[in-house]
């Protein structure tokens, strides 16, 4: 059984946890090392966000994954409940969430921007806790208003320093008129935060998107798709890292990833610098493969490519 032990750390009370893994396979023998804490940021005034940082302990990280977690939840919340965990003894990369509230990470008019304190705080606090050069390109990953979070930001710092994003369920809209109450403050915002005016930027950097086959944001996401270069494809022009997608039976992810087969995200578990072969999802992927599909039963081949 693995071993816990907490260490309260000097400064802002951040508690630090390792973790030994050596008798779980899955692990391979590698320890993680947990640290959590809150951030102080100018731009979440009057507001003390929590992060969770996962590092393997007996190796170097390969890389850096940022989870931006959905509306209504936290750090804690989307570590825990998809099991990011377990994934960092597996690829060796790091993992790092922090709360951002449920502003859809981005500049809000009441004065808060989660994104902006995700870019300018947040992870240059992750490369230092798992020990990633500040140049090196980090990864993204988001469920729902995350998975909205994470094309956008990943937009916003571009392939040079974006190795890979992995989008789960991410709410998106075609249009304005058709976004949740509270995501945009008005039309304008939506069509300064509109990642379906980024796809210029965004296919330039290896993008994951999978959705339940009930999923409302479902015919959205297939959209956002369908303006990204797809791995197989005719269309495609040589040297572009493809997008890649699945549908699963069922609605919103949620759950253990223990019990379910999820995306297939080598988009991330490659790290950075390795080219990248995603393709239809297979139960044979190094890859994140966190949550599932409500109502889906553990069968990979209900996966399909979206085209």
């Amino acid at each position: 059984m693995p071993t816990r032990r907490h260490v309260l750390l000097g400064g802002a009370g951040a508690a630090v946890t390792t973790q030994g893994v050596g008798g779980c396979q899955r692990g391979g023998g590698i320890g993680i090392r947990t640290e959590e804490g809150s951030l102080t940021s100018t731009h979440m005034p009057g507001a003390s966000p929590a992060w969770r940082i996962v590092t393997p302990t007996d190796a170097p990280a390969r890389g850096l994954v940022i989870a931006l977690h959905g509306f209504g939840t936290d750090a804690p919340g989307m570590m825990d409940g998809l099991a990011l965990a377990d994934h960092v003894a597996r690829t060796r990369l790091a993992v790092a969430a922090v709360s951002g509230g449920n502003s859809y990470w981005h500049r809000r008019r009441a004065g808060l921007d989660p994104g902006a304190m995700v870019v300018d705080d947040f992870v240059p606090l992750a490369r230092t806790k798992a020990r990633i050069a500040a140049t090196a390109p980090i990864a993204f990953l988001g469920f729902s208003m995350g998975g909205y979070g994470a094309l956008l930001l990943a937009s916003q710092l571009g392939a040079a320093a974006v190795f890979g994003v992995v989008a789960e369920s991410a709410a998106l809209w075609t249009e304005p008129g058709l976004s949740a109450a509270g995501a945009f403050d008005d039309r304008e915002d939506f069509l300064a935060h509109d990642v379906f005016a980024r796809t210029e930027v965004l296919s330039r950097i290896p993008i994951r998107l999978d959705c339940g086959s009930a999923d409302p944001f479902l015919a959205a996401n297939r959209a956002f798709a369908g303006k990204l270069p797809m791995p197989c494809s005719r269309s495609t022009p040589a040297g572009t890292p493809p997008a890649s997608g699945t549908t699963m039976p069922g609605g919103r992810w949620t759950g253990s990833p223990t019990t379910h087969h999820p995306p297939d995200a080598r988009v991330v578990a490659a790290g950075p610098g390795t080219p990248s072969r995603q393709g239809a999802g297979t139960e044979q992927s190094r890859g994140f493969r966190p949550g599932r599909v409500d109502g889906a039963p553990d069968r990979s081949r209900g996966i399909s490519r979206w085209r």
